[in-house]
């Protein structure tokens, strides 16, 4: 039997098999579901964003203080041009 006809056969039993809950969910615990399963992806969404954004802002922020130091150091050194007398 091909993989795929048991596949089909197989989806087909299960679905049929399915029989009802006779269950009730009101409206205050699905919206409550609701609510947890976006929490959930809201924090898998926040800590990925944590987890990418402030490494990248601890390196721009040492580039720009590098920068700086580099200026200031730049203004510290007297030029060649100063210090020749005529």
């Amino acid at each position: 039997m091909n993989i795929t006809l048991r596949v089909l056969l197989f989806t087909t039993l299960l679905i049929g098999s399915i029989s009802s809950a006779h269950a009730y969910i009101g409206p205050g615990m699905g919206g409550g579901v609701i609510m947890a399963v976006l929490g959930i992806i809201g924090a898998v969404f926040i800590g990925l964003f944590g987890v990418v954004y402030f490494p990248i802002k601890r390196a721009l922020k040492r580039k720009k203080n590098k920068a700086i130091d580099d200026k200031a150091k730049e203004q510290d050194q007297p030029d060649d041009n100063d210090n020749k007398q005529d």
